[in-house]
């Protein structure tokens, strides 16, 4: 097990045992030894242990040796196996609530006798937990809310998780002997932030073993329906994935009608129409005569494509990219021609927002640099959090300046062909000033600025903050603009529209925040912006070396807001990058 699995299950056990009501110091024995590993670098941990010199590290006993070294071994931990079935699974699920943390759960529990959100709900409907010392009808109010919204968001899955359970499905179907074609299909395939379920359309000739094969892949918790031609099941995380095969003739069709949203497909079905023909997931034929589309397509099999470029030019269009497919007037722009040539993921160079074990990151400064040239990267960002994040362990004036000079011995070291880039993301104090001096701000050869708290401040206080913050001579980039985390929390009241104003205005970037939880500026304003000459950046929010690769996810909110390279600052390349970021610098 690597070293920052093995600090997940230090961290986790430190819940667990404050769900339990252990001794606080052991609690924070079990985040501190957590903390520490997260400091040290893989080969370093490796050769401690192997050493037998664990021990050497501060804070680290006998007992928080032995269990690293059982998990860095073996993979597992029968402490932690035990600890987790000892705790009543409604209680670790009460931790998904929005500000419910170990001890407050606790207390409900041993108060109120809650061991589950169904009874957490009842009790805030009875008034009760607002009677509670330490929690107030405030903290009721947020707990209905976080109730409500799970309740809500529960329908859907983040397009990263989704995506981690159809790309092994997908390989697994082309797989078999008896599959000609395979592909997602639906709202996964068109990158839309968030995922209702799966779908998979295969081109195969004998059905049944792959059926079989669908419903007994790893996995699967249940099977929902069984058919010649069709399946459903659901997985551990409750996303159901549905499996419809088609003969090879009929594929193009089906997962152009199985991937395009209602009105996408609304819209190319009237168009098919108006040149007397019907478009359907079982073909393109002609719109006279009786019967089903169905029934028509097996009667006139019309067209025969080869792929869905094909399906496009019989209706006189030039190909539209899945992520286009949301009837936004991408037809009309298939029609004349003027579809961008959308930002790829190989386009991609770099990315600015990205964290270290110097504040709230999993990861050292060398063994992010590492990762970011594994990716090919030219160049990599940091920017930790400033000091008044201190939840984040945000960096002060004299750790900043240390880290400044961190980055630019290892440049100059030449160890990695990545070059990094220091920077900050700096805090918006609640009235719009940056939390940094000038004078600090200036030695960087970047900065992001960010909201991360009073997020309960009105529409025109908060634009009139972020405003503020543009504004200010040392900023280079504004980072995740509403602040928001797919299914779980809504985004801050802010007027987007004259953010952008201003960023175009001041020459400041807006990130497109490329976390899978974030995904901020939305897609949906990013045509319009980029049209009047807003820049992205899109920035992964990597908190460890795997974040890095959530520039893939940013890649598709980009592609769904028609963003091309030329829109984005870190496809270009290191000279044209430092070029841009010192031209930005004050004077």
């Amino acid at each position: 097990m690597k070293k920052n699995e093995i600090a997940d299950v230090l961290t986790e056990i430190g819940t667990l045992l404050e769900l339990k009501g252990e001794n606080p110091f052991k609690v924070r024995a079990y985040q501190a030894g957590a903390r520490a590993l997260e400091a040290i670098e893989e080969t370093e941990l490796a050769r401690l242990i192997a050493a037998g010199e664990l021990g050497t590290i501060k804070g680290f006993g006998e007992a928080l040796v032995q269990k690293v070294t059982e998990l860095h071994t073996t993979g597992r931990l029968e402490f932690f196996e035990q600890l987790k079935a000892s705790i009543e699974p409604g209680l670790e699920e009460m931790l998904q609530i929005p500000g419910l943390g170990p001890k407050k759960i606790r207390a409900l529990h041993d108060k109120l006798g809650i061991a589950s959100i169904a009874a957490l709900a009842e009790a805030c409907a009875a008034g009760k937990v607002a009677e509670l010392e330490g929690f107030g009808e405030k903290t009721q109010e947020k707990i209905v809310a976080g109730i409500r919204n799970r309740e809500a968001y529960g329908r859907r899955h983040h397009w990263w998780e989704a995506a981690e359970i159809a790309e092994p499905i997908v390989a697994g179907l082309r797989a078999l002997p008896q599959v000609e074609r395979a592909e997602a299909a639906g709202s996964l395939r068109r990158g839309l932030e968030t995922v209702g379920d799966l779908d998979f359309i295969v081109a195969a000739e004998d059905f049944a073993p792959v059926v079989n094969w669908f419903v007994t892949q790893p996995g699967v918790k249940e099977v929902t329906a069984q058919g010649d031609t069709k399946a459903s099941v659901r997985f551990e995380s409750g996303l159901q994935a549905d499996l419809r095969i088609v003969p090879a003739a009929q594929f193009a069709f089906a997962l152009h009608h199985f991937t395009g949203s209602k009105d996408h497909n609304v819209q190319l079905r009237q168009r098919a129409l108006g040149r007397g023909l019907s478009l359907s997931e079982w073909g393109l034929v002609p719109a006279e005569g009786e019967g089903t589309a169905k029934e028509k397509a097996e009667k006139h099999p019309g067209r025969k494509l080869g792929g869905e470029p094909e399906l496009f030019a019989a209706l006189g269009l030039h190909f539209i990219p899945p992520e286009l497919r949301e009837g936004l007037g991408e037809i009309e722009a298939a029609e004349a021609g003027e579809l961008p040539r959308l930002v790829e993921l190989a386009d991609v160079r770099g990315a600015f927002h990205n964290h270290t074990t110097a504040s709230d990151g999993s990861n050292t400064l060398v063994e992010m640099t590492a990762a970011a040239e594994a990716l090919g990267w030219d160049y990599l960002g940091i920017a930790d959090h400033s000091k008044a994040s201190f939840q984040a362990k945000g960096l002060s004036e004299e750790r900043l300046e240390q880290q400044i000079g961190e980055i630019h011995a290892l440049n100059a070291s030449k160890r990695f062909t990545t070059h990094v880039f220091t920077g900050t993301e700096c805090d918006i104090l609640t009235d719009g000033r940056l939390d940094y001096d000038d004078a600090l701000l200036a030695k960087l050869d970047y900065v992001v600025v960010s909201v991360h708290n009073a997020f309960t401040q009105d529409e025109a206080t908060m634009t009139k903050r972020i405003i503020r913050a543009i504004e200010h001579p040392c900023a280079t980039m504004l980072g995740h603009l509403t602040g928001r985390l797919l299914l779980r929390r809504e985004g801050y009241q802010v007027d987007v529209t004259k953010v952008i104003d201003a960023a175009i205005a001041h020459g400041v970037v807006i990130e497109l925040n490329a976390s899978p939880w974030r995904l901020d500026m939305d897609w949906r304003h990013w045509r319009k912006a980029a049209e009047r000459g807003l820049l992205t950046a899109i920035n992964p929010d990597a908190h460890d070396t795997a974040g890095l690769a959530h520039v893939r996810a940013g890649v598709n909110a980009a592609r769904k807001g028609w963003l091309t390279r030329e829109a984005v600052l870190n496809t270009r390349s290191l000279a044209e990058v430092t070029a841009y970021l010192r031209a930005r610098r004050p004077r």
